[in-house]
């Protein structure tokens, strides 16, 4: 089983205080190892599926590692109906949100990664041809006269099991014969339990409303809060023993894996200031209008999601919030990165969170 194990978090935490290198941990919770998503756009299942397997961990204490691509062959027949059935004027492609893997989790269950790996070769993914097959199938269908009539989905269904595989309505883990369903209550997951945040301008604080970006396929909806209660949001829950689901702009010069930061570029000279603490440079105060500019102009765009497993502090008392990424391993970090404060309040696209890791008030507020 691929999980991570108090070794790993051991090592993680001397690795980057025993030099001045790197910050110095302050909250590290409990997640399954860095894994790579390969070639696909499927970010979404992977940063969510490790936000559950972590949500599981912290309502069970036994760490599990669930099926990403169960989650993609429930979500993939659903994007190709309702791109017909929008007659070809919606969002096709590989892209998804959090809400939904906790809409797969609802609809068909969880199921570990023993059961179905969801056509990994080679302990690798690569969805070049299924991706361009998916788009074919859907504008086809849009000509079809019978658009999204049961035929031509049927299609569709047979084309993901064969790439995918056909996802199990039962199986045997550990000795217990589970349904998907029953795998995802033993594990202690309730999908209606999970908020999900935002904070914009260009509609009301305190209300929900459709995040306009692509990949929010599903028109799920965010709760939108100021940029303060959004990141202290996410204090409030690492320091409470939950993470989060992030969803980022990676595509700027600040983000970078191979160096394990994600920080405001503005005032470093030149991308080497990033290599010690000492030579980090001081960032932009990050606003509420700023952040808004961002997205308006398109500069910030719904890129990549992430998985928010803790937080650390440098030796100037910055603090930075600890992701999981799932692009492997090949960092200093093994995979993770540290994002800095002003990172995270200007780049932020939306997260997820328990509804009880939210802090009180704001819970109250959002009639959870």
């Amino acid at each position: 089983m691929n999980v991570k194990t108090p070794l790993f978090a051991l090592a993680l935490a001397c690795a980057v205080t025993a030099s001045a290198q790197g910050p110095e941990v302050e909250i590290d919770l409990t997640a399954t190892d860095v894994i790579s998503q390969g070639r696909t756009g499927t970010c979404w299942s992977f940063s969510t599926t490790s936000f559950l397997e972590s949500e599981a961990f912290r309502i069970t204490g036994e760490l599990h590692d669930f099926s990403e691509m169960a989650s993609v062959r429930v979500i993939y027949p659903e994007k190709v109906e309702r791109y017909v059935r929008y007659h070809g004027k919606h969002q096709m492609g590989p892209g998804g949100l959090s809400h939904d893997v906790t809409h797969a989790a609802a609809k068909y269950g969880i199921v570990p990664q023993a059961v179905y790996n969801g056509g990994q070769v080679a302990g690798s993914y690569d969805h070049g041809a299924l991706d361009g097959m998916m788009e074919t199938m859907a504008k086809a269908l849009v000509e079809q006269s019978g658009g999204a009539a049961a035929a031509g989905m049927e299609a569709v269904e047979a084309t993901l099991d064969a790439y995918l595989g056909a996802l199990p309505a039962s199986f045997d883990y550990n000795g217990t014969a589970h349904t998907p369903a029953s795998f995802r209550d033993a594990m202690g997951i309730e999908p209606d339990a999970y908020a999900t945040l935002t904070s914009f301008t260009h509609h009301a604080f305190g209300q929900e409303f459709v995040l306009e970006v692509p990949d929010n396929h599903a028109h799920g909806t965010f709760y939108n809060v100021e940029l303060d209660d959004l990141e202290e949001a996410v204090h409030h829950a690492l320091e409470n023993g939950y993470t989060v689901a992030w969803d980022a702009d990676v595509s700027n010069k600040g983000f970078s894996f191979r160096d394990g930061w994600a920080i405001m570029p503005e005032a470093a000279a030149n991308k080497e200031e990033w290599g010690t603490l000492d030579a980090m440079p001081n960032e932009p105060t990050v606003d509420q209008a700023m952040r808004q500019l961002a997205f308006d102009s398109q500069e910030n765009t719904d890129d990549h999601l992430m998985h928010i497993v803790g937080r650390a502090a440098d030796t100037k008392g910055r603090e930075y919030f600890i992701i999981k990424n799932s692009w492997g391993q090949g960092n200093a970090y093994g995979g993770k990165q540290f994002v800095s404060m002003p990172y995270f309040r200007h780049h932020t696209i939306g997260l997820m969170v328990h509804e009880d890791g939210l802090p009180k008030e704001l819970k109250k507020a959002m009639g959870r």
